[in-house]
């Protein structure tokens, strides 16, 4: 009889994610997450790449550039709130059977990341030059700033509907389509790119236009995805009408991720005013540059985990507790593997790196230096990132709100202020010394939470269970 049922379960739109060996399961999901998370990075490493190799302004350009980043991941971060808290809830809606709610839940998102893209596009193009100069533009770098985000905000629906409506498609278990979803626009980036940056003399503008026509056909992409015949979860009319019963959970689940991703725009202005203050332009160029790293690090761990969140949701749905605990083993191994690997190649090749963003000899000296010692505690995020993804994945919004908090507003921002006047002899160096003291502590703060919740949650799905069994 069980063998007929999960025969039956396996010809279901999807059964495989409950049936299907966890590791050829995790495999067929993540490599594609991966991989669109490494794709998806080339957006804005690319034009840093280019920028930084502009004849005679490329070090100030990409110092101008870097400081746009804390408003680009804003932008990002509004597009996680909404799809990264909608997109859970929707595969354990799946998980339970119950297709209507999911697709309510799929609806009300798109239709929030429409009205939230109007919004910070107005605040983008009002306000840019103000937020810049808080940001730790200089006089120097100002204009390159300001001339990047005028076009890039014209994008910015783009960006909330490609990135926030992509987590669906992965959600439902298509990682392959969610991965073009992003490789088609990162391969017009990197054509459009030095057409418009070199060919027509358009410099940082140049950049900005290709990222947006890119997000522009990526965007295309995504929707007609989901408003067409091979999803399972469909973009209906009746569903874009926002029910708070259905948004505000999806909103509570999201406030982790989006604290994360926005946390990274604040931390970013706080290390580029108190770099701005201890060591120049140079010292927030190198920092452009350490950002971009440090994305080679959390941008495929993050796709590993987007890679297991629809069997741990599904499986938690479910009621398969033996699942959602082998699932959450495996995608620790492979996150720690991963963070270790990365970091020891950071460590062996800095000057590697640091070329990749810029041939000034100066800033490239700089940088080498100062990766070594932001990167010190690297390889510890398969830990961090692991335990963070599966509270999200189950569901767990209070608790993934307490692990990004610890780290990012409890640890690492009052570290960036008090490290340099402890080290006085190189206060810039101080700095970013912040990062890996910082790393330290939340990683030792996250597991030790994550092993109590979680044997919490799996005692909660056994008892469930078998109250099932006994009615």
């Amino acid at each position: 009889m069980r063998h007929k049922e999960q025969s039956t379960e396996r010809n279901t739109d999807k059964g495989f994610l409950r049936t299907e060996p966890l590791g050829r399961l995790l495999l067929k999901l993540a490599l594609p997450t991966v991989a669109a998370q490494l794709i998806n990075m080339l957006y804005n490493i690319v034009d840093r790449i280019y920028i930084g190799h502009i004849p005679e302004i490329g070090a100030t350009a990409l110092t101008g550039v870097g400081v746009c980043m804390p408003l680009i991941m804003i932008v990002s971060a509004f597009a996680a709130l909404v799809g990264y808290g909608g997109a859970p809830r929707a595969s354990i809606f799946m998980g339970k059977q119950d297709k209507e709610s999911a697709e309510k839940t799929l609806g009300n998102c798109f239709v929030l990341q429409i009205l939230i893209s109007v919004v910070l596009t107005v605040v983008l193009l009002i306000w840019n030059r103000d937020f810049l100069m808080a940001f730790g533009a200089s006089e120097n770098t100002i204009e390159y700033g300001v001339n990047y985000m005028n076009i890039y905000a014209l994008g910015t629906i783009f960006v909330e509907i490609t990135l926030g409506m992509n987590a669906f498609i992965t959600a439902q278990g298509f990682a392959k389509t969610g991965m073009l979803s992003v490789l088609i626009g990162a391969v017009a980036n990197i054509i459009l790119d030095p057409v418009f940056i070199f060919g027509f003399h358009m410099d940082v503008r140049g950049a900005a236009l290709a990222t947006i026509i890119s997000q522009a056909l990526s965007c295309i992409w995504v929707v007609s995805f989901l408003c067409g015949k091979k999803t399972f979860l469909k973009i209906r009319r009746k569903n874009l009408r926002l029910v708070p019963k259905i948004i505000l959970p999806c909103l509570a689940l999201g406030v982790a991720t989006f604290i994360m991703q926005a946390s990274e725009s604040v931390i970013s202005v706080c290390f580029n005013s108190s770099l701005q203050k201890y060591g120049g332009d140079i010292a927030v160029g190198a920092m452009t540059i350490l950002t971009s790293v440090m994305q080679f690090a959390m941008l495929p761990l993050q796709g590993l985990g987007q890679g297991a969140q629809p069997i741990i949701s599904y499986s938690y749905g479910a009621g398969d507790q033996d699942r959602v605990r082998a699932a959450f083993k495996l995608l620790l191994k492979v996150s720690l593997g991963y963070s270790v690997f990365l970091w020891l190649l950071v460590m062996a090749l800095p000057g590697g790196f640091a070329a990749m963003f810029t041939s000034d000899a100066r800033l490239m000296e700089y940088t080498r230096t100062a990766l070594r010692i932001y990167m010190g505690s690297m390889f510890l995020f398969g830990i961090q990132m692991a335990c963070q993804m599966t509270f999200n994945a189950l569901g767990k919004a209070k608790e993934s709100i307490v692990v990004a908090v610890m780290r990012k507003f409890v640890l690492l921002i009052p570290l960036i202020y008090i490290m340099p006047q402890i080290l006085r002899s190189d206060q810039t160096m101080a700095v970013y010394m912040a990062e890996p003291i910082a790393d330290l502590l939340a990683v030792t703060f996250t597991a030790v939470l994550f092993g109590i919740q979680f044997k919490k949650i799996l005692g909660s799905m056994k008892k469930n269970v078998g109250e099932k069994t006994a009615k």
